[in-house]
């Protein structure tokens, strides 16, 4: 039986015990449906093997040859990873285009008497829902971007907006990067379609009805791009600015990146890296601060000399709009805590 998905969010109302990626082990990599597990009827290598054959010499014996890899992997994956499965257990089996490879999967699960079906279209077609959700449909909520220097602690008032029940996506968490050259996280970023996936999913759960919060952000996040939807939305919507003097905000970064200064020598690669755009002696004074450890003196001279200026070009752009200003003298917990309620209260005002 095939299933034919309409919407993303139709996919976990249906209710479906597991969901299968058969495609090879590359293309799940890349992306691939949310929760779903891969038992590839095909690996890489058979993938490449069966489709030179076709190509190159029949389509029929491609075919014989694919079947009984398949035949093979299917048995594997019954006898491993399947093998506690229930006689009442509901798969959904999917693959690129909803062809061959998961068809021939899902004929051996349902002669077993598992309810399987397969998702029409594959992977092909949920790739286009989640298209159609970022780039063809107006963003659905109220936005509201919160807004502030490098080191205002935005992250961290976006999580306990969360945490107060405000709606809130967080960019930054999706693209795993903190938003600057200074963002690297440990595993890296997803790619553009796994991190297309994940915001798409995050956008179709979001009550229309209330205001959303994101963090104010560029066009692109490390190496990925946000969808125009998004973008048009946050270049529109009303922000609110915290705004907190330099020390403090020196302080909390010196905090923040603890991950960072305990790596001297990647910190130092990345101050390396802004010679094309800073003095050389300025390079030079912030390599000997992160040497010998001065990290908040260190976070100090980036802001003033690099990044608020860069901040303040970049903010020039979106002026014009509601500005709602947040002042606070000091980033420590307690602050921060006080920040989000203050958030939370004008959120509540204005609906």
């Amino acid at each position: 039986m095939a299933l034919r998905l309409t919407s993303l969010a139709q996919l976990q109302a249906e209710g479906f015990d597991t969901v299968i990626d058969v495609r090879a082990p590359a293309e799940y990599a890349e992306d691939h449906l949310p929760g779903a597990i891969s038992l590839p009827v095909l690996d890489d290598e058979e993938r490449a093997r069966v489709g030179t054959i076709y190509k190159q010499e029949s389509p029929f014996r491609a075919r014989k040859i694919g079947a009984a890899l398949v035949a093979r992997n299917a048995a594997r994956h019954l006898e491993g990873p399947l093998a506690d499965k229930p006689g009442g257990w509901r798969p959904l089996v999917y693959c690129w285009r909803g062809g061959q490879r998961s068809n021939s999967f899902a004929s051996i699960l349902s002669q077993i008497g598992w309810r399987v079906e397969v998702l029409e279209g594959g992977y092909k077609a949920w790739r286009s829902l989640v298209l159609a959700e970022l780039n063809d449909r107006p963003f659905p909520a109220p936005l509201w971007v919160l807004d502030g220097n490098t080191g205002t602690a935005k992250t961290e008032v976006l999580a306990r907006l969360s945490g107060l029940g405000i709606q809130t996506i967080d960019l930054e968490r999706l693209a795993n990067h903190r938003g600057s050259l200074f963002g690297h996280r440990t595993g890296g970023q997803p790619g553009q379609k796994a991190f297309d996936n994940r915001l798409a999913m995050a956008i179709a759960g979001i009550d229309p009805t209330r205001p959303v919060v994101v963090e104010a952000e560029s066009s692109r996040i490390g190496d990925l791009n946000l969808p125009k939807q998004l973008w048009k939305a946050m270049s529109a919507a009303p922000r609110i600015r915290i705004a907190a003097p330099l020390e403090a905000r020196a302080a909390y970064l010196t905090r923040a990146y603890a991950d960072l200064t305990a790596d001297p020598g990647r910190l130092c690669r990345v101050v390396e890296s802004l010679r094309p755009v800073q003095p050389a002696e300025r390079i030079e004074a912030w390599l000997k601060l992160a040497k010998t450890g001065d990290f908040r003196e260190l976070a100090a001279g980036l802001m003033r000399d690099h990044y608020d200026r860069r901040y303040e070009k970049h903010r020039a752009r979106f002026r014009g709009g509601e500005d709602r200003e947040l002042a606070t003298d000091r980033l420590d917990e307690e602050a921060i805590g006080k920040m989000a309620g203050q958030i939370a209260d004008r959120l509540a005002a204005v609906g």
